[in-house]
Protein backbone atom coordinates (compact mmCIF):
# COMPACT_ATOMS: atom_id res chain seq x y z
CA UNK A 1 0.00 0.00 0.00
CA UNK A 2 3.21 2.38 1.05
CA UNK A 3 4.57 2.04 -2.37
CA UNK A 4 1.48 3.17 -4.46
CA UNK A 5 1.05 6.45 -2.51
CA UNK A 6 4.98 6.70 -3.54
CA UNK A 7 3.90 5.31 -7.18
CA UNK A 8 1.41 8.28 -7.21
CA UNK A 9 4.07 11.15 -5.42
CA UNK A 10 6.57 9.80 -7.96
CA UNK A 11 4.43 9.94 -11.05
CA UNK A 12 3.04 13.63 -9.75
CA UNK A 13 6.84 14.66 -9.44
CA UNK A 14 7.63 13.72 -13.02
CA UNK A 15 4.65 15.57 -14.45
CA UNK A 16 5.77 18.88 -12.52
CA UNK A 17 8.97 19.03 -13.25
CA UNK A 18 8.28 18.57 -16.88
CA UNK A 19 6.15 21.30 -16.69
CA UNK A 20 8.48 22.88 -14.65
CA UNK A 21 11.59 22.16 -16.85
CA UNK A 22 9.72 23.43 -19.99
CA UNK A 23 8.02 26.67 -19.12
CA UNK A 24 10.32 27.65 -16.14
CA UNK A 25 13.86 27.28 -16.57
CA UNK A 26 14.98 29.88 -19.18
CA UNK A 27 19.02 28.07 -19.54
CA UNK A 28 19.43 28.34 -23.26
CA UNK A 29 20.78 24.50 -22.98
CA UNK A 30 17.56 23.23 -22.21
CA UNK A 31 16.87 22.72 -25.55
CA UNK A 32 16.38 19.32 -28.13
CA UNK A 33 13.95 16.69 -27.72
CA UNK A 34 14.08 15.16 -24.19
CA UNK A 35 11.39 13.96 -21.76
CA UNK A 36 11.47 12.97 -18.46
CA UNK A 37 11.23 8.95 -18.16
CA UNK A 38 11.10 8.28 -14.63
CA UNK A 39 11.26 9.86 -11.49
CA UNK A 40 11.88 7.21 -8.61
CA UNK A 41 11.17 9.51 -5.00
CA UNK A 42 12.61 7.67 -2.39
CA UNK A 43 10.05 6.52 0.26
CA UNK A 44 11.24 8.88 2.73
CA UNK A 45 10.67 11.41 0.19
CA UNK A 46 14.71 12.71 0.58
CA UNK A 47 15.81 12.12 -3.11
CA UNK A 48 14.58 12.22 -6.05
CA UNK A 49 16.20 10.17 -9.10
CA UNK A 50 15.29 12.49 -12.23
CA UNK A 51 15.66 9.99 -15.70
CA UNK A 52 16.13 12.28 -18.66
CA UNK A 53 16.18 10.82 -21.98
CA UNK A 54 17.64 12.88 -24.93
CA UNK A 55 17.20 12.02 -28.87
CA UNK A 56 20.63 14.03 -29.61
CA UNK A 57 23.68 12.80 -28.31
CA UNK A 58 25.58 16.26 -28.83
CA UNK A 59 22.88 17.74 -26.84
CA UNK A 60 22.62 15.80 -23.53
CA UNK A 61 25.55 16.57 -22.15
CA UNK A 62 24.92 20.17 -22.02
CA UNK A 63 21.71 19.83 -21.30
CA UNK A 64 22.63 17.43 -18.44
CA UNK A 65 24.84 20.42 -17.31
CA UNK A 66 22.18 22.84 -17.17
CA UNK A 67 19.88 20.89 -15.22
CA UNK A 68 21.89 19.58 -12.74
CA UNK A 69 23.14 23.79 -12.64
CA UNK A 70 19.17 24.74 -11.89
CA UNK A 71 18.27 21.93 -9.71
CA UNK A 72 18.12 24.36 -6.36
CA UNK A 73 15.69 26.56 -8.56
CA UNK A 74 13.90 23.45 -9.66
CA UNK A 75 13.00 21.71 -6.39
CA UNK A 76 11.90 25.34 -4.98
CA UNK A 77 9.24 25.59 -7.54
CA UNK A 78 8.59 22.01 -7.20
CA UNK A 79 8.24 22.50 -3.17
CA UNK A 80 5.59 25.34 -4.44
CA UNK A 81 3.49 23.21 -6.81
CA UNK A 82 3.80 20.34 -5.39
CA UNK A 83 2.20 19.49 -1.57
CA UNK A 84 5.18 16.98 0.33
CA UNK A 85 5.65 16.85 4.02
CA UNK A 86 9.61 17.26 2.62
CA UNK A 87 10.83 18.06 -1.03
CA UNK A 88 12.94 15.70 -1.98
CA UNK A 89 16.29 16.18 -3.76
CA UNK A 90 16.73 16.30 -7.31
CA UNK A 91 19.40 13.89 -8.62
CA UNK A 92 19.30 13.66 -12.56
CA UNK A 93 20.90 11.10 -14.77
CA UNK A 94 20.24 10.69 -18.09
CA UNK A 95 18.64 7.36 -19.87
CA UNK A 96 19.94 5.50 -22.67
CA UNK A 97 16.81 3.16 -22.46
CA UNK A 98 15.77 4.49 -26.14
CA UNK A 99 19.73 4.00 -27.53
CA UNK A 100 20.07 0.52 -26.44
CA UNK A 101 15.93 -0.07 -27.71
CA UNK A 102 17.10 1.01 -30.97
CA UNK A 103 20.68 -0.91 -31.00
CA UNK A 104 18.88 -4.10 -30.52
CA UNK A 105 16.29 -2.80 -33.03
CA UNK A 106 19.00 -2.95 -35.65
CA UNK A 107 20.73 -6.36 -34.41
CA UNK A 108 17.52 -7.69 -35.03
CA UNK A 109 17.21 -6.01 -38.71
CA UNK A 110 20.47 -7.95 -39.54
CA UNK A 111 19.76 -11.14 -38.33
CA UNK A 112 16.54 -10.96 -39.96
CA UNK A 113 17.84 -10.40 -43.06
CA UNK A 114 20.45 -13.03 -42.81
CA UNK A 115 18.32 -15.26 -42.00
CA UNK A 116 15.69 -14.53 -45.25
CA UNK A 117 18.76 -14.24 -47.26
CA UNK A 118 19.78 -17.74 -45.99
CA UNK A 119 16.05 -19.34 -46.38
CA UNK A 120 16.04 -17.97 -50.23
CA UNK A 121 19.76 -19.59 -50.87
CA UNK A 122 18.05 -22.51 -49.86
CA UNK A 123 14.74 -22.56 -51.06
CA UNK A 124 16.92 -21.75 -54.48
CA UNK A 125 19.12 -25.01 -53.83
CA UNK A 126 15.91 -27.15 -52.93
CA UNK A 127 14.52 -26.02 -56.31
CA UNK A 128 17.45 -26.64 -58.46
CA UNK A 129 17.34 -30.39 -56.89
CA UNK A 130 13.92 -31.16 -58.10
CA UNK A 131 14.45 -30.04 -61.47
Amino acid sequence: MAFDRIDRISEEVRHVLDKIIREDVKDPRVKGTWSITRADVTRDLKYCKVRVSVLEDEVRPELMKALKNAAGFIRYELSRQVDLRATPQLIFEADHNMEYAQHIGEILSRESLKLSSENAEEDAANTAEEE
